[in-house]
C-alpha cells in the first residue's frame, strides 16, 4: 500500500538509516487558472509550515464557526484526536494567503482518526474562536457518481516537481482551480469494496492537488451554487500522481452535524506528560546532565550514533570532537510536546555504533540557561539496565512502557556490534520503528536517562541492516523477527570532563576510542 499525503503534517525518522519521509511535492491545480474571483468558503490553514506565507493545507468552512479539513492536517504532536491546538489560525474568503478575507484562532479540533487500509476517514473539523461573516458551503447530500463534473481549489505546489517552499512560482500565494471530474476509484485505489474515498483528477494532462493542499475541496454544482463533494487526502496506492483521493464527506456528514450541532461530541483526547523528548536532527533524544556536570557547563543532547548527518562511525570506531552537522537546531519538548525552548549544537563530542550506539553533542546553552528557560533536563545513569528493568521511553507522542525482558550480550547488524543491549519484552508498547530513533529509555521515575532506543528486526533475516541477530556468550546467533531493542549508556559519564568535553584516556572510561 502507498499513501502520500498532500500536507506536512507526518514527518518521521527512520530507526537505523535516520532518514526523514515527507510529503513528496506534486503537481498542484494544473491544467487550471489562478481564480479570478474569491470563494467565501475557502480556508487557509496556517500553522508550523516551512512556507513563508504560513500555509499548511487548505480547509472549508461550513457554518460561521466551522471548517472542514483534512484528518492529517489536524496534527498536535501528541496525536490528538480531539484537543485545543496552539497557534493554528485561518484565513478565510480571501484569493491570496496573507492578506483580504477574515483571519481567526482556531481553538478546538475534532479528527478522525486516519486509518489508510481502508484510507476513507481522513478528514478533521476546525472550531473556529470567533465566527466569520463569509457564506459557507454546503455538504453534498450523497456520493456523487462517476463522471460528475468536479471544481478543485488550492494554494498547494504550482507545478511538478516543486521542493523550494520560497519559490513563489512553486507555492503561490495566489489561489488556482481547475475543472475535472469524479473518476472510476480503481484508479487511485485498488478497489476491495471496503474503501470510502472519492478518486477525483486525471492523469494526461495532469490534474491534482500538490504538497500543502491536503484538506482543500471537490466542489459540485448544487443549483446555482456549490457544494462539498470531498477534501484531498493525496494519491492511493497506484503508483500515480494523479488522480487524487479525497474524503468523501458525505459518507462523514452523521460525525460532522453530531459536533456542529452539539448531540454527538467527542470528549477531550488525554494528553501525555511528554516533556524533555528532544528533536536532534532527524532523529529523538535527550538533553542529559552527568552528576559531575556543572551549572557553567555546556549542556549535552544525546541520540543514536547512526542519526549523525554526515555518516556514521565505522566499525570499530568512533568520532571524536568534530564540528557539529545537525542543520537545524535542537528543540526541547514542553509537556504537551511543544517545543520550549531550542539551542544550536557547537560540536559532535562523540558518535559510535560499536559497544553501544550513541553520539553527543555539546550545546551553545548552558545547563544554567536551559533551567532558566525552562526546558527539561535528565540526569545520565551509571548503573547498567537489567533484565526485569521496567522503563519508559521518551518519544515524541507519548511515553511508551517497556520492560527489559532480556540483556543480549551482543547484537549484530550490518558489521556492526552492540554489547550488553536489552531487549523488550514482546507485550511492550515501546517499539523502535520508523521515528523512534535515538529516544531515550527512561527510569519509572521519568528523571533518568538509563538507556536508548535504537534497532528491531524487521524481516526476520540473519544480522543484515535493519535486521539485528542476538549472539550469545557462547556464539550461537538467534535471530527473533520483529523485536526491538535498546542499548546501555551508562558507560558514558566515566568519559565526560569539565565543560562537556570527553576524554576516553581517563580512568574507568570504556567507550570505544577513535
Amino acid at each position: 500500500m502507498r499513501i502520500r499525503l498532500r500536507s506536512l503534517a507526518l514527518l518521521t525518522g527512520l530507526a537505523l538509516t535516520a532518514t526523514v519521509a515527507a510529503a513528496v511535492p506534486a503537481s498542484a491545480v494544473i491544467g487550471g487558472t489562478e481564480s479570478a474571483t474569491p470563494y467565501d468558503f475557502m480556508v487557509s490553514l496556517q500553522y508550523d509550515s516551512p512556507r513563508p506565507d504560513g500555509h499548511r493545507c487548505g480547509a472549508v468552512l461550513i457554518a460561521p464557526q466551522w471548517a472542514v479539513t483534512a484528518g492529517h492536517c489536524a496534527n498536535t504532536p501528541t496525536g490528538s484526536a480531539v484537543g485545543v491546538p496552539r497557534g493554528w489560525k485561518v484565513r478565510v474568503g480571501s484569493l491570496d494567503t496573507m492578506t483580504g478575507g477574515e483571519v481567526t484562532d482556531v481553538d478546538k479540533f475534532y479528527r478522525r482518526i486516519v486509518t489508510y487500509n481502508p484510507p476513507g476517514e481522513d478528514i478533521a473539523l476546525l472550531h473556529l474562536r470567533n465566527p466569520v461573516r463569509a457564506k459557507p458551503v454546503r455538504l453534498a447530500g450523497a456520493t456523487p457518481a462517476v463522471g460528475t463534473p468536479v471544481r478543485i481549489l488550492g494554494w498547494g505546489a504550482a507545478s511538478t516537481g516543486c521542493d523550494d517552499f520560497a519559490d513563489p512560482k512553486c507555492f503561490p500565494r495566489k489561489l488556482r482551480e481547475a475543472e475535472t471530474e469524479i473518476v472510476p476509484l480503481d484508479r487511485c485505489w485498488d478497489d476491495d469494496g471496503r474503501i470510502l474515498p472519492l478518486c477525483v483528477g486525471r492523469s494526461e494532462p495532469p490534474v491534482g492537488p500538490g504538497t500543502t493542499d491536503s484538506g482543500g475541496p471537490a466542489l459540485i454544482r448544487s443549483g446555482d451554487g456549490w457544494a462539498l463533494a470531498g477534501t484531498v487526502v493525496g494519491p492511493g496506492d497506484r503508483g500515480a500522481d494523479f488522480p487524487d483521493m479525497y474524503t468523501d464527506v458525505s459518507k462523514n456528514s452523521a460525525w460532522i452535524n453530531g459536533i456542529v450541532t452539539g448531540t454527538d461530541v467527542p470528549p477531550d483526547s488525554p494528553i501525555p506528560n511528554i516533556e524533555g523528548t528532544a528533536e536532534v536532527g532527524s532523529c529523538k533524544g535527550a538533553v542529559v546532565r552527568a552528576a559531575t556536570a556543572r551549572p557553567e557547563d555546556p549542556a549535552l543532547a544525546l541520540t543514536n550514533g547512526h542519526c549523525v548527518p554526515s555518516g556514521r562511525p565505522a566499525p570499530g570506531k568512533a568520532l571524536v570532537d568534530r564540528p557539529a552537522d545537525l542543520p537545524r537546531p535542537v528543540t526541547i519538548a514542553d509537556r504537551e510536546g511543544y517545543p520550549k525552548t531550542s539551542a544550536r549544537a557547537t560540536r559532535l563530542v562523540y558518535a559510535t555504533m560499536t559497544g553501544t550506539d550513541i553520539a553527543l553533542y555539546r550545546l551553545d546553552k548552558t545547563y544554567a540557561q536551559l533551567a532558566k528557560e525552562g526546558a527539561k533536563v535528565f540526569r545520565l545513569t551509571t548503573t547498567p539496565m537489567r533484565a526485569g528493568d521496567r522503563l519508559l521511553m521518551a518519544y515524541s507522542s507519548s511515553r511508551p512502557r517497556c520492560t527489559v525482558e532480556t540483556v543480549v550480550p551482543h547484537l549484530r547488524e550490518a558489521g556492526y556490534q552492540q554489547d550488553d543491549s536489552v531487549r523488550y519484552a514482546a507485550s511492550d508498547t515501546c517499539v523502535s520503528g520508523p521515528g523512534y530513533s535515538g529516544s531515550a529509555l527512561l527510569s519509572r521515575d521519568g528523571q533518568t536517562v538509563v538507556g536508548i532506543n535504537n534497532t528491531h528486526n524487521r524481516d526476520g533475516e540473519n544480522c543484515t541492516e535493519g535486521n539485528p541477530c542476538e549472539v550469545g556468550r557462547d556464539g550461537a546467533v538467534k535471530v527473533l523477527k520483529g523485536r526491538s531493542y535498546g542499548q546501555q549508556v551508562f558507560r558514558i559519564s566515566a568519559c565526560l570532563t569539565k565543560g562537556s568535553r570527553i576524554d576516553l584516556s581517563r580512568p574507568g572510561c570504556r567507550l570505544t576510542s577513535a
